[in-house]
């Protein structure tokens, strides 16, 4: 099984709680599929960019999930088939990786070619720094 995020907007010609009812629909559908639900994030009324099917808004979804691959066009042919579904993707999802910036990197590996990083030196007490003036003043 691998994972798939699916991404959908909703025509916002219907209400919020009907636009629950189909996600739930959705849902439920996946899981007759032989799918395994792993995160649904809320459904969001959001502006779209360009009207879609003459639309300017609609509801944004995402439900994050396993399924076998061949169980995907069962799914796709429901959500094709749904007329208050102005568009979908779906897209497979692999593990999370830890991505380092270079702040967070050794420097010799974020910085390659460079000098590497010197170590600060100890502090020099102000007496010794007196006592090099004097010596150089009285040359």
């Amino acid at each position: 099984m691998k994972n798939y995020e699916l991404t959908y907007l909703i025509t916002p010609e219907i209400a919020e709680e009907q636009a629950r009812e189909l996600q739930n629909r959705i849902i439920s559908l996946i899981q007759t599929e032989g799918g395994i639900l792993l995160e649904e994030k809320a459904i969001l009324k959001r502006r779209l960019a360009y009207t879609l099917k003459h639309q300017g808004q609609a509801y944004l979804s995402t439900l994050i999930f396993q399924s076998a691959p061949e169980k995907l066009v069962n799914i796709e042919k429901t959500l094709k088939s749904e007329s208050q579904i102005l568009r979908y993707l779906i897209l497979a999802v692999t593990a999370k990786k830890e991505v380092l910036t270079r702040r967070r990197m050794r420097p010799e590996v974020a910085f390659p070619g460079k000098a590497p990083v010197r170590k600060p030196k100890k502090k020099v007490e102000l007496e010794e720094i007196e006592k090099k003036l004097e010596e150089i003043l009285k040359e």
